[in-house]
């Protein structure tokens, strides 16, 4: 699988170009157009957030093909290539298209310790391959040394790597807070590692 983008980074596109039999999953809303003989196949819910719907498969016919999705609203998309050896998390919303070769971790422990019960904003994914990320803003990114520190609000995280060492704090302990949304929290990170953001504010934003 590749990944072409256009239009960025206001109203992003991704072209996803498959080899013959592979297949992507995606939110069937989010499809823009696709090279005749892709089939589609329901695949149930979870994994991809571009929605809230039912998402779906995408597979090439026996001589490849091309599809084109694009997010619900306005914004980048990002092809965050995933080489097997480092997992990422992502944010719950921002996942686009992903590769078969690309794992959902439901219950990844390290973010069950970070959110506790609760469902955090975060989820996280591991195996080879691009996972095409949307954004409502510019991705940019926080290049991290070995123990080099920053905090970022949640509304403008994006991803991070398994290399990344983080923690959650209330902005104000007598505030409101939600572990689903990142609000009234901040996320502190220390390096080595590299964290995605976006320069657009996702909740007022309307994602």
């Amino acid at each position: 699988m590749r990944v072409q983008t256009r239009h960025t980074p206001g109203f992003g596109v991704a072209r996803v170009l498959l080899d013959p039999g592979e297949a992507v999953q995606a939110a069937p809303e989010t499809l823009l157009a696709s090279r005749f003989g892709v089939t589609e196949t329901p695949a149930g819910r979870g994994g991809v957030r571009a929605s809230k719907s039912t998402t779906a498969v995408y597979t090439a016919p026996s001589d490849g093909g091309w599809i084109d999705f694009a997010p619900l609203r306005p914004g980048d998309v990002y092809p965050l290539e995933l080489r097997g050896g480092t997992g990422w998390s992502v944010h719950r919303d921002a996942v686009l298209v992903r590769p078969s070769s690309v794992r959902h971790d439901a219950g990844w422990v390290p973010l069950q310790q970070l959110f506790g019960a609760d469902t955090g904003f975060l989820e996280h994914y591991s195996g080879t391959g691009p996972l095409v990320l949307a954004a409502p803003g510019p991705v940019d990114a926080f290049e991290l040394g070995k123990g080099e520190l920053v905090t970022v609000r949640p509304d403008y995280l994006l991803a991070y790597p398994d290399t990344v060492q983080c923690r959650l704090r209330a902005l104000d302990p007598g505030g409101p807070q939600s572990l689903r949304s990142g609000e009234g929290l901040a996320v502190d990170f220390a390096g080595p590692g590299t964290v995605l953001v976006h320069a657009r504010n996702r909740r007022l934003s309307g994602t």
